[in-house]
């Protein structure tokens, strides 16, 4: 039966950008083969297949509508769109401290590719260090890409 919106589904997928380069999978012979369980410091139990509720907002919606209509054991490839994946990169994001007020804030001297969490629980990287400037962008990591989906249903209920 097709696939609807409520129906219970685990999926396999690979995740890649337009250039063909992985960002993410649940299937560990992949990520061994494109470097990311060294890049994110993981082991291979930790990629599994992806089970959500179609239409919960659980996963991202381009993703989460392809799905619709699919059958259990069917493979398609799917291309998410920035507003249907992690939305535009929005410049507003982007802030930027002085040196020591960052400093005094994250406990650690700036550098660019700093990954830093704020009081509110917003997740950012620095992306310039100036003496004058600290320049931290706070926009999801994968915002403003479109983004390919190899996906692959293993259940449907």
């Amino acid at each position: 039966m097709p696939i609807e919106p409520g129906d219970d589904v685990t999926i396999e997928y690979v995740g890649r950008f337009e250039d063909g380069s992985v960002f993410d999978t649940s299937r560990p012979e992949v990520a061994r083969e494109h470097g990311l369980m060294e890049a994110q410091g993981v082991e291979a139990a930790d990629y599994a297949p992806l089970s959500f509720t179609v239409g919960a907002g659980e996963i991202i919606e381009g993703l989460d509508e392809a799905v619709v209509g699919m059958d259990a054991g069917e493979e398609a490839t799917v291309t998410v769109p920035p507003e249907k994946a992690y939305g535009a990169v929005e410049p507003e994001r982007v802030r930027e401290y002085d040196p020591e007020t960052f400093e005094g804030m994250v406990g650690k001297p700036p550098e660019v590719g700093l990954h830093v969490e704020a009081q509110n629980g917003l997740h950012g990287d620095v992306t310039a260090v100036s003496d004058d400037a600290v320049e931290v962008d706070f926009n999801h990591e994968l915002s403003g890409k479109t983004l390919v989906f190899e996906v692959e249903i293993v259940d449907a209920r």
